[in-house]
Order: structure tokens, then C-alpha cells, then sequence
């Protein structure tokens, strides 16, 4: 009798067993929530809708896109964190929330171990624009503006901390000059107030910027990269401007809770790569001012590592702090 329930108990531990690998190979077996960092309209949310619907239809499940905005990335951090290690809740991460954020807040509920890196979706160079209006056409006529009306101009940001923030400290810094900085939950917003000329100027990534630039509404003085932007052929990098050492280039990823299992994070990573090795996704990130950059979880996992103590020099020199 003592034999048989043991064997009974050996069947039951195998069968769980086997049950979870099954689970596991089974994923996604229901809808996936890709949280967003910031609001909607900035490029983030840009990066997390251009991947959701195609990657919802190659893993067979709904990809539900969820806007988070607020705390510096803090609250969309907070959720993924929090979340069960699954595959279920991933976060569509801001580089600068992510490697400039952890130097400017201090005592952050989350910190970078708390994730673990799938796969880098777009990359792209901070643009400098400016409201229509502001009598202003290079990045040295800005200089030239700020200078003659010290303090008066006033540029937005995606929040305290992010990179947009730090490219106008280092602005500031690097061309002698001050402004005022106004803090937004995301470029979204950040955007909306630049076109209603309650804002001057903005540093960000090209493609929400791009249908008003094209339009006439904004005008793109400088790009912050090494290079031009394709779509942006007409408009001087920071260097060829003047400013060799403003250079900022964001890059949007996505993230999920520390302990995902591999065999998970190497189902979603090959997805993501298969779909932004298309023609169509990389044509829409060029049409953007962005670059469909792909990185596996290692590539990301170092690069981010290599930034986080990059941008560390670079607040420090800035002198950003937490409002």
C-alpha cells in the first residue's frame, strides 16, 4: 500500500511537472498588456503601437497598448515591476527614464535589476524645435535669442529627468545661455502646448514631431546625432551647427519583470526581431526620423548597462536634480 501511494505521489509531481512546461510552451495562451512609460503621442507610444498589432498576430493573442505616464516612468515601471514574471505585462521603456531617471530620483521604488531586457524596437536622435512664430531659424539665431533675453525661453520636456531635459541643460551649458524648463507626463503633451505657443521650444525624438514640421507648424533647427536624419535631410546635426558635444540619441525597448522565464523572453525577443526585419516596419521607423534597431535581450541587457553609467557623467555635469 505504502509503495503504491508513493508511486501515486511520483505521477502526481511529474504530471505538474509536465503540466508547466506545457503552460510555458503554450504562451501566450491569453491577451499580453504593453505598458507605456509616457503619454500617448510621444514616441514610446509611437514604438509600442508600431509593435503591438503585428506582434499580436504572429503570437495569436491581443497586444493591449496601456499608457502609464507620470513620476519620471516611475508609474509604469511600478506596474511591470509589480507584475507577475510571466510574459503577461511588458513595458515599452524610455531610454532616459531608464538610464537618466535612477541618477536623478532619489530612492526610487524601482530600479533597473528589477527588469529584464527583450528586445530594443526603435532608435533615434533628439531633434530641437521650435514654436512657430519664435523669430528664430538655426540653432545659432536660438543661441542668439536666448542670450539677448536671458531666462525667457521656455522649453518642455517629457518630465524631470528625462533626456529631453538633459539636452536642454546641456544646451544651456555648452552654449553660455539660460532657459526655463517646463516638465510635461510625456512629449505628448509636451507637444500640444508647443503648437498653442505656450511653450518655446522642445527637444525630442523626430516622429511626433514630423507631420507638424512637414507642415509648417514647428521648425527643426538642429539634430542632436551624429548624422542627419534621412527624413530630415535640410536640418544640421548639433556639430555641424556649432555644438560638437550636444549629442543625445534615445532609444525605446522593451522590458519585462525580472524572472521571466527564458524560454519566454526567447519567444517574444524572436517575434519582435522577425517582425521589425520587414520592409514595411523599417520603412515607417525611416518615414519617422527613427531606426528600426534591433536588440536581443544580451545586446540590450549590455547596452543599457553601459549607458546607465554614461548618462551618470553626464547629470552630474548638468547639474540635474530632482524637482
Amino acid at each position: 500500500m505504502l509503495n503504491f501511494q508513493r508511486r501515486q505521489i511520483v505521477l502526481i509531481l511529474l504530471g505538474a511537472c509536465t503540466g508547466g512546461a506545457s503552460a510555458q510552451s503554450a504562451y501566450p495562451n491569453k491577451p499580453i498588456t504593453l505598458i507605456v512609460s509616457s503619454a500617448a503621442g510621444g514616441t514610446t507610444d509611437i514604438a509600442a503601437r508600431m509593435l503591438a498589432e503585428p506582434l499580436g498576430k504572429a503570437l495569436g493573442q491581443t497586444v493591449v497598448v496601456d499608457n502609464r505616464a507620470g513620476a519620471s516612468g516611475g508609474i509604469a515601471a511600478g506596474v511591470v515591476k509589480r507584475a507577475e514574471p510571466d510574459g503577461y505585462t511588458l513595458l515599452m521603456q524610455y531610454s532616459g527614464y531608464h538610464v537618466i531617471t535612477p541618477h536623478v530620483v532619489k530612492n526610487s521604488p524601482w530600479e533597473a535589476k528589477d527588469f529584464q531586457a527583450v528586445a530594443n524596437v526603435l532608435s533615434a536622435p533628439q531633434v530641437i524645435v521650435v514654436r512657430e512664430g519664435l523669430p528664430v531659424k538655426t540653432l545659432a539665431d536660438l543661441i542668439a535669442y536666448a542670450k539677448a533675453n536671458p531666462g525667457k525661453l521656455t522649453y518642455a520636456s517629457s518630465g524631470n529627468g528625462s533626456l529631453q531635459h538633459v539636452t536642454g541643460a546641456m544646451l544651456e551649458q555648452q552654449a553660455g545661455i539660460a532657459m526655463t524648463h517646463v516638465p510635461y507626463k510625456g512629449t505628448g503633451p509636451a507637444l500640444q502646448d508647443l503648437l498653442g505657443a505656450q511653450v518655446d521650444l522642445t527637444f525630442g525624438t523626430p516622429p511626433p514631431f514630423m507631420p507638424f514640421i512637414h507642415a509648417g507648424k514647428l521648425r527643426a533647427l538642429a539634430v542632436t546625432g551624429p548624422a542627419r536624419v534621412a527624413s530630415l535631410p535640410a536640418v544640421p546635426t548639433a556639430a555641424e551647427s556649432g555644438l560638437p558635444k550636444l549629442d543625445a540619441t534615445s532609444w525605446f525597448g522593451v522590458f519585462a519583470p525580472a524572472k521571466t522565464p527564458k524560454p519566454v523572453i526567447d519567444k517574444l525577443s524572436a517575434e519582435i526581431a522577425r517582425l521589425m526585419a520587414t520592409p514595411a516596419f523599417k520603412q515607417k521607423a525611416t518615414e519617422l526620423g527613427a531606426t528600426a534597431n534591433f536588440m536581443d535581450p544580451q545586446q540590450l541587457a549590455d547596452y543599457s548597462t553601459a549607458e546607465l553609467a554614461r548618462w551618470s557623467h553626464v547629470v552630474k555635469a548638468a547639474k540635474i536634480q530632482a524637482d
